[in-house]
């Protein structure tokens, strides 16, 4: 999760922080189950959508995923404000801004850390984020994820709910950046396993090539337990980092990462992870938190271009990244698959 980006503050049109919601209404949402699962998603909607910024992918947001008593997911904030750019700590407060205040196993899909289109957009004109629409740029500064941009067609979306699963479809075509997509989502949940499936498909129905990435952020709030030394991540390579963190709050151990103290304050861990190869079985995180007895493993299906972790006192997130290039009328699939356990 990038720090270093220049802070911006814009209005918001079409796309209002959760703040402005009205008190006592409550955003659209959905519950699946298959048994040991029992998961709460919020659904896409632009008036009363629990999200509604211009970060994130909109589809399968978690506000919550319980399993045999414990909680993986939920706000690893405490309090919204539109006038803040991605986060901040204010006393005891964490106060997450527009664009990132969101739960749960999030995507975020960038080009070189900007949005599709981004570059060739002159002021005025329309730019792609996969899974929000077709945003316009109003001036011609950095792209900055963190700051709210008018959305001027988030597409056509259709929701489909079973009792063990949730499918999302956008469909977008932008005729100004000549960017197209069908986009489909699903969230399912494994009958009779603690396994729940994300599986994508992205079709490219315009004339330009989409070529991105996509990753997922993994919010992870086990329990709100504070990040530190009971949490323990293992992949399934020699882990090498950027060097660049505090190695009082953390080290590297062969295949496995811990902290050296509890995370307080303000806190603030992050690194990239390298040493994986470009094959899928390198696409595998192991988070257990030993005080609780509890974790989870991320698979996924395509190989990795890039892994990072971030981290403050109230979650903790690995953000694996894979690379996507669509031809126009091809397709690409992948998934991820989250396997839940506790110990007996």
């Amino acid at each position: 999760m990038a720090r270093t980006r220049p802070c911006f503050i814009a209005v918001l049109v079409l796309s209002l922080p959760i703040a402005s919601q009205a008190q006592n209404q409550a955003p659209p949402q959905a519950e699946i189950s298959n048994g040991p699962l029992r998961v709460k998603l919020y659904l896409p909607d632009a008036q009363t959508g629990y999200y509604r910024g211009t970060r994130f992918d909109w589809s399968g947001v978690i506000a919550s995923l319980e399993y045999v008593g414990h909680n993986y997911y939920g706000p690893w904030f405490n309090k919204t404000d539109p006038d803040v750019i991605d986060f901040i700590f204010k006393g005891p407060d964490i106060i997450a801004g527009p664009c990132s205040a969101i739960t749960g196993p999030v995507e975020e899909f960038s080009t070189n850390d900007k949005a599709l289109g981004y570059d060739d957009a002159k002021p005025g004109g329309s730019f792609i984020k996969i899974g929000v629409g077709a945003l316009r740029k109003p001036d011609d500064r950095e792209y900055n994820p963190y700051r709210p941009y008018p959305i001027v067609d988030s597409g056509k979306r259709t929701v489909r709910t079973q009792s063990d699963s949730v499918a999302f479809t956008q469909q977008l075509t932008d005729p100004f950046s000549g960017y197209a997509y069908l986009y489909t989502k699903v969230v399912r949940l494994v009958k009779g396993k603690p396994e729940m499936v994300i599986e994508h498909r992205l079709k490219n129905i315009g004339r330009r090539r989409i070529e991105t990435s996509v990753y997922d952020h993994n919010f992870l709030v086990l329990d709100h337990q504070p990040i530190g030394p009971d949490f323990v991540i293992t992949l399934p390579f020699d882990i090498k980092t950027d060097n660049r963190f505090n190695p009082d709050l953390a080290r590297v151990q062969g295949r496995e990462f811990t902290y050296r103290k509890v995370l307080e304050g303000r806190d603030t861990f992050e690194t990239s992870f390298s040493g994986f190869r470009h094959t899928p079985a390198d696409y595998r995180i192991s988070i257990e938190n030993r005080k609780q007895g509890a974790g989870m493993t991320i698979t996924g299906d395509r190989p990795l271009s890039r892994e990072s972790l971030w981290s403050i006192r109230s979650v903790l997130a690995m953000e694996p990244f894979i690379d996507i290039s669509i031809d126009p009328d091809k397709e690409f699939t992948w998934s991820y698959t989250y396997s839940y356990s506790v110990a007996r």
